[in-house]
């Protein structure tokens, strides 16, 4: 692999400069990932109506992304490690606007499940690619805070995918706006295949990556996979996030927008800001959770505190009726900085296993993040639909009652409670890197 090359290194490593150029055209795919991913939640009425969904089969047609998703998370990781990320970034973006023109030319709901499946699949690469990158091109000491920008630029497309999406559409049509995003995702590949390369080593510098004598023994990636399910904290980094990330892509990822226009009266527009406003708390607090562990020297307690919060907070927006929007503001920045707890799942995966299996880690634990979208969305569109009480909408979408919404956000706490279990049988990594 070009990381390991040591004939005409220069011995400078890259200035920051050059890292973060080619480290953020993978975050611009990135950006896209996470529009896409929320898009939903502001067209649910125009999806309702189009299709003939009922809340199962729209849960059903969102969390269609994340079953593309998180089917990519394993096969990114071993790929990642074996042929660098650049041919996976131009691959994944290209893909992504093949599946967003199918969603947005779709006639028929199976086209554009289908379309969702692709632009998850696609869009899968783009985080454990992004990861991989800056293991090689920046110092050990910046992966916790590259994996906190990520996330925050990774919000501001779902930021995107709240009002100014809904203003698009309402101006453009929605299926007009997905052509034009499918357009700039193609223009994205085309940039990362000409500037982005997979380590230093490829520009003429020294790379900051670990060179494991390990990494060379010839081993296939179906056995490194098996190397590292056989490390104590990989299954349970995979179980942990999920009653994070499932509050966050459940709420603001699909549920939120029609849960705040029926029972506080909001348009789409402003409850899609007020969704937004909690992803963007998510994403900003995530950079500080990086700082806080390691000053501490610890990743498991961090991780509890958070998920002790997130859950608490979650019970005052779920059980407490009738919050003033600047309390229902205080309160979502509040859900979102404590959710933004699971960013450290990333760091804590990748200091449990050897440097050389980080891309193979780094995706099994971006599989148990998504894993709290794909099970959570569709899962409670199908508690809705049997607490529904037959009202519909004057477009003919169904509207739920609060003890509906109540019951189907209630999932989320049997996810916590497991999840604290499995946090308290992780081995603490100490911030350090295994050997």
């Amino acid at each position: 692999m070009v990381a390991h090359r040591e004939i005409g290194l220069r011995p400078q490593f890259p200035p920051a400069t050059l890292a973060w150029l080619g480290w953020s055209l993978g975050a611009a795919f990135y950006l896209i990932a996470f529009y896409q991913r929320v898009a939903p939640a502001v067209l649910t009425q125009e999806l309702q109506r189009e299709f003939a969904l009922t809340g199962a089969a729209l849960g059903n047609l969102s969390a269609f992304y994340f079953y593309g998703y998180v089917a990519m998370q394993i096969p990114t990781g071993l790929i990642a490690d074996q042929w660098g990320p650049r041919k996976l970034l131009t691959a994944g973006a290209a893909l992504t606007a093949a599946g967003t023109l199918l969603f947005a030319l779709a006639p028929t709901v199976a086209l554009a499940n289908a379309g969702r499946l692709v632009i998850g699949a696609a869009a899968g690469v783009s985080f454990v690619a992004m990861l991989k990158l800056a293991s090689h091109w920046m110092p050990a000491r910046q992966f916790a805070l590259a994996s906190g920008v990520a996330l925050f630029v990774g919000v501001m497309g779902a930021t995107l995918a709240g009002a100014p999406l809904r203003l698009a559409a309402d101006a453009f049509g929605w299926r007009n706006v997905m052509v034009a995003s499918a357009a700039v995702t193609a223009l994205v590949a085309v940039a990362i295949w000409f500037v982005t390369r997979d380590d230093p080593a490829d520009r003429g510098y020294k790379s900051y990556f670990p060179h494991d004598p390990g990494a060379d023994d010839g081993a296939s990636v179906w056995q490194g996979l098996r190397t590292v399910l056989g490390y104590r904290n990989t299954i349970l980094l995979y179980v942990i996030p999920g009653a994070f990330s499932g509050v966050t892509l459940m709420f603001a990822g699909l549920w939120g927008v029609p849960f705040l226009v029926t029972h506080y009266g909001y348009s789409t527009a402003e409850a899609a800001t007020l969704a937004s406003v909690l992803l963007i708390s998510w994403s900003a607090s995530s950079i500080a959770w990086g700082t806080v562990s390691h000053r501490i020297g610890r990743r498991r307690m961090p991780m509890i505190a958070g998920l002790l919060m997130s859950q608490t907070l979650w019970a005052a927006l779920v059980f407490v009726p009738g919050w003033s929007r600047p309390a229902l503001v205080v309160l979502l920045v509040l859900l979102g900085m404590a959710t933004a707890g699971f960013i450290l799942t990333f760091t804590y995966a990748k200091e449990s296993v050897p440097a050389r299996f980080a891309g193979t880690i780094s995706g099994i634990a971006n599989m148990g993040v998504m894993t709290g979208g794909m099970v959570m969305q569709p899962l409670a569109g199908w508690v809705l639909d049997r607490n529904w009480a037959g009202a519909l909408t004057p477009g003919g979408a169904r509207l739920y009652d609060l003890d509906a919404y109540r019951a189907a956000f209630s999932l989320i706490f049997v996810w916590g409670l497991v999840s604290l279990v499995c946090l308290l049988f992780t081995k603490e990594s100490n911030c350090r890197q295994a050997a």
